[in-house]
């Protein structure tokens, strides 16, 4: 029985860190590194970072009303009339023929207005009037124009209403993306502690086992020396078997956990992983007012809302521009020519002598205008709405944050009475080995009492895995969570994705 004592005592000493089960493809992988790997490979965090690349292609979009358009016109007409004043005189026909060849250019400007310029030609050819000095000539015209809105439509807020809307669309799917890869880092560093955890446990099972085996071979060896009766062996082997059981349970509970760590970071099914960093007792210090406030500021579907409420209100100040009358300010000015020859009829264009121009307004206010008052009153709903969901989400983010402040309290008492529960546990396994020497207890006894050091002993584990997730999830309540991790997201990612894309598909021809 001193072999016995010996041995246990050894097992006793042993720390929580866990051995590594050696096998020639096992992958020792840090938390670093899995939270490196996850952020470049999980499949989910690609799939989401396509939304503020989409979004990214509507503000491209939408800035093309910045586009200058250009209009080509080239029209032939031939045409033979008959003068009706002379219908019955049997007058000559009329017959003519017109080339217009025309360019246009026109730009919106930021205020809401449209600048063009125009450059119109045209060829004449008519016999209808004998008097003309010619009856074929060239009339040429370059021509401005101005069309300004005053008061609906005016200004640039109005005028790029689609592109802040598609920027607030972009920042707030830059937020859902960055909550997305938030709660994959939440899963890995829980999966990840989770894969520690059960490999500690599966030592814990392994010397379990590795004691029962050794009470057998010592029961045998005292039933067949007559010290104890036969059915001791009964005990000693229905405990092995046990242990054997929970064992084979425990390695299957390892290996469904590995491949569950395997799935989120996209790893090949070969080999299995060894986690490297283990789970910290150091106490988490909190400061509950100071954490709310925390979340209030970085929480990233909070900001997701709050960019919703300002597309939300920008719709609203837009749509009580809509409410005004439309007072138009139209303007235009122009240089002609006329001539028999093109290049003298360019050269009288050219000579500025024959200037035409001309302003005014146009006013037109529908009587009533339900329609445009009542889409301010809906914008106007939808924005109390929206904050009236912000100042929810507030208050359910300071409920997570208290929670998750409770969480860590309780859970750390929790390993503070399970450790000593544990070292309660180890000295009274010794106690009765002793006692066992001397005939006070039986294998049996010898045997629940073990169990009991293992039961504590997986407590432990387990207050220390519900300690490490309740710190991982006030970090997640809080939203810094990718902050203490290093992880930092910015819109490059998501523009470098739209340029690859836009680089594939090239421009149309």
């Amino acid at each position: 029985m001193r072999s016995l004592s010996i041995f246990v005592a050894a097992i006793l000493l042993a720390t929580f860190s866990g051995t590594t089960m050696a096998q020639e493809e096992s992958l020792n992988l840090t938390l670093k590194e899995a939270l490196r790997i996850a952020v470049e490979k999980n499949l989910d965090v690609k799939a989401e970072l396509y939304n503020p690349a989409a979004a990214e292609a509507d503000i491209r979009k939408f800035r093309g009303i910045y586009d200058p358009l250009l209009s080509l016109l080239t029209n032939f007409q031939n045409s033979n009339t008959l003068p009706a004043s002379t219908f019955l005189s049997g007058a000559q026909v009329n017959r003519q023929k017109t080339l217009k060849y025309n360019a246009e250019a026109s730009q919106l400007i930021p205020s809401g207005g449209t600048v063009g310029l125009s450059f119109d030609n045209t060829w004449i050819s008519n016999n209808s009037d004998p008097t003309r000095f010619t009856s074929k000539y060239y009339q040429s015209a370059l021509t401005l124009t101005l069309s300004q809105p005053l008061l609906q439509n005016f200004g640039r807020e109005t005028t790029e209403l689609n592109i802040s809307v598609a920027k607030y669309g972009k920042e707030g799917a830059l937020e859902q993306f960055r909550n997305r890869l938030m709660d994959i880092i939440s899963q890995v560093r829980t999966q990840y502690f989770q894969l520690h955890t059960l490999r500690e446990d599966l030592e814990v099972k392994k010397t379990s086992l590795a004691l029962a085996e050794k009470i057998l071979n010592d029961t045998q060896a005292q039933v067949k020396a007559g010290v104890l009766p036969a059915m001791e062996i009964l005990n000693a082997e229905f405990g092995v078997a046990t242990r054997q059981k929970d064992l084979i349970d425990a390695e299957r509970a390892l290996r469904d956990q590995t491949d569950v760590l395997r799935l989120l970071l996209q790893l090949p099914v070969q080999g299995e992983i060894v986690p490297v960093d283990a789970l910290s007792r150091e106490r988490y210090q909190f400061d509950e007012a100071a954490e709310i406030q925390r979340a209030i500021a970085a929480r990233p579907d909070l900001k997701q809302l709050q960019a919703n409420l300002k597309a939300d209100e920008l719709q609203a100040r837009v749509a009580r521009n809509q409410t005004l009358p439309s007072l138009n300010l139209n303007a235009s000015t122009a240089l002609t020519g006329l001539a028999g020859d093109y290049n003298r009829d360019l050269e009288r264009v050219a000579s500025t002598n024959f200037p035409i121009w001309g302003i005014g307004l146009q006013l037109t206010y529908p009587i009533g205008n339900h329609a445009a008052e009542n889409d301010y009153i809906k914008s106007n709903l939808k924005v109390a709405q929206t904050r009236t969901q912000v100042r929810s989400l507030e208050e359910s983010i300071a409920y997570d944050v208290k929670t998750a402040v409770r969480a860590i309290q309780s859970s750390y008492k929790q390993l503070e009475v399970t450790t000593r529960g544990r070292a309660y546990a180890e000295e009274r396994l010794k106690a009765f080995i002793k006692r066992n020497q001397v005939g006070l207890a039986t294998t049996k006894d010898v045997l629940d009492v073990e169990n009991d050091l293992v039961t504590a002993k997986g407590n432990e584990i387990k207050a220390l895995s519900d300690y490490s997730n309740a710190i991982n999830q006030l970090w997640k309540a809080t939203g810094e969570l990718l902050e203490r991790e290093g992880i930092r997201v910015t819109e490059k990612e998501a523009d470098a994705l739209y340029e690859r894309q836009s680089k594939n598909n090239g421009p149309m021809p």
